[in-house]
Formats: C-alpha cells, sequence, structure tokens
C-alpha cells in the first residue's frame, strides 16, 4: 500500500488537485463548510478547547477554521535567551549536522543544501557545516508558524516545485522531497548568525502564508527573490514567539543555522513530538 499511494503521488496532477481542494477550503456555503470543519475535527480529534474561539460554526471557510490561533497561554514560548524557542506544533522528522553540503532526510535519502535554497550556491555556504532541523505538522495540528529567536527579514526566495505529501512515508520513499516541492525560503538576520525558515508546500496545500506578504505562492509558477533590507527605513523584525506565517493544510518547516550557532536540546529524535514555544535549541557562546 505504501508503494501504491507513492506511484500514485507520481501520476496525479498535483498542482490541479491542491487548487480544486483550495476552492473547497475557501468555501463560506454554510452547511458545506460547517460539514467540512465539524468532520475533521471528528476524524482528528482536534482540541478546540485551545482556540480562542472554539466554536466551528463561527468561521467562515475551512482555511480559517484550519489556520485558527490559539490562546497564547496554552503554548508559552521559553524565555530563555539562551535558548530556541519550537517554532511549531508537530513532530520531528529528522535533524542534525548539514554534512558535506547535504541535509539529511530519511534513511538512504539525503539532498542538496544549494538545491534547498533555490540554487543559491552563496547562500547554501552560509549554513555549510551548520545545523537542520525538519519538522512534520500532521493535519492535527496547529499550524501558525513562529519565529524561534528575534530575527531581521533578508530575503525571501518562492521556488516552484512539486506537491508531493510530506507525510513519514513519502519522506521515507521520494528522494530529494524537501528540494523538489514547492516552498518559501525564509531568511532572517539574527543575533547568533543567518536563519533559514523554509516553509514546504505539500499534496492538497491550498497556500502558504506569512505576515509581510499573505499568501507567498504567485500567479506565474517562477522562481522570485525579494529583497527586504535595502530598505533600510522600515526593516521587518520578527520578536522571539511572534508568528511569521501558516499552512492552509499541512506541511513541513526546516530551519537552517549556521555553523556553531546552536545545538538541539538531547531529547529531540526522529518523530519526537514538538510543541510551539517549548525550547527546540541551546544557543552556544
Amino acid at each position: 500500500m505504501e508503494k501504491l499511494f507513492i506511484v500514485i503521488q507520481y501520476i496525479i496532477p498535483q498542482h490541479l488537485l491542491s487548487r480544486l481542494v483550495g476552492i473547497l477550503a475557501e468555501t463560506k456555503v454554510s452547511w458545506l463548510k460547517n460539514f467540512l470543519i465539524k468532520q475533521f475535527i471528528r476524524a482528528y480529534n482536534v482540541n478546540m478547547g485551545e482556540a480562542i474561539d472554539p466554536t466551528p460554526e463561527n468561521y467562515v471557510n475551512f482555511n480559517t477554521f484550519f489556520t485558527r490561533a490559539i490562546k497564547p497561554d496554552v503554548r508559552p514560548i521559553t524565555s530563555d535567551k539562551k535558548q530556541l524557542a519550537c517554532p511549531v506544533d508537530g513532530a520531528i522528522s529528522q535533524l542534525g549536522e548539514i554534512k558535506h553540503g547535504r541535509v539529511f532526510q530519511a534513511k538512504g535519502q539525503d539532498y542538496s543544501l544549494t538545491q534547498l535554497l533555490g540554487s543559491d550556491s552563496t547562500l547554501a555556504q552560509e549554513f555549510m557545516d551548520g545545523q537542520f532541523a525538519t519538522i512534520y505538522l500532521s493535519p492535527k495540528d496547529y499550524h501558525r508558524v513562529h519565529m524561534p529567536i528575534t530575527g531581521t527579514l533578508r530575503e525571501m526566495i518562492y521556488v516552484p516545485g512539486k506537491l508531493f505529501s510530506v507525510n513519514p512515508a513519502t519522506t521515507r520513499n521520494v528522494p530529494a522531497l524537501f528540494a523538489r516541492n514547492e516552498r518559501a525560503v525564509c531568511i532572517f538576520d539574527t543575533e547568533i548568525g543567518p536563519m533559514a525558515m523554509i516553509l514546504v508546500g505539500a499534496m492538497i496545500v491550498a497556500g502558504i502564508e506569512t505576515v509581510w506578504t499573505d499568501t507567498v505562492t504567485p500567479p506565474q509558477r517562477t522562481l522570485k527573490t525579494t529583497r527586504y533590507t535595502e530598505d533600510a527605513r522600515q526593516p521587518i523584525v520578527l520578536e522571539k514567539g511572534e508568528e511569521m506565517g501558516r499552512f492552509k493544510l499541512g506541511s513541513t518547516v526546516v530551519l537552517l543555522f549556521g555553523k556553531d550557532a546552536i545545538n538541539w536540546q538531547e531529547k529531540f529524535k526522529e518523530d519526537s513530538p514538538t510543541r510551539l514555544g517549548e525550547a527546540l535549541a541551546d544557543i552556544t557562546g
């Protein structure tokens, strides 16, 4: 069944299917959107007690429900200045050292750091021999992405690509998955050096948004780089714990840091659950 699932993903029109699901997720037809939301809550045992608005009928469509805000006190952000905060609820897919310009994906699978960053070899040099973490967000998880550390946005690279599922089965079987899928590469300058937060699209993900651009996916699917530090009068600075983006349906976040900047907390291994705000890594130096 796992092999059949992978084969089907190669065959089906990934982008067309995802856009059709996106249209459905935006519908405001009351009975339909209420049905979709309630079925989803039931299927995935979503804890609506954490939501600022716990009433399913109050959401204007499925996407507003899926990207719902949660109460601030249910996800406290670590206040330790020597710790990185976890940016999302989810589970660790992999984490560790970037070795020889390669990022580990799964047993027998890795991919090029340069390819991940939109084929920008100069940018890739900033993360050589650094650290990476790949965090998978399942459908039941909170789907807003927050800052692990205070940072100033330097640039964002939209990289067009495929829309394979990013669940564990696909991660094990599709080579260079995260460097093949559509993604938004967000580069921040921080007190510990450069940080990349890469929001990876996936099958039936209706969109990726950031707080500074709303929907990232452009009408024309071509690589696009936007630089934000050229106008120093209005820098985009996001504080630790502040929201930076969100997914309309589930996906993956890849974090990159430079050499000798951080050490991941020992408790985090493959498949370890994560919660927004908890200590994810210790800052070195």
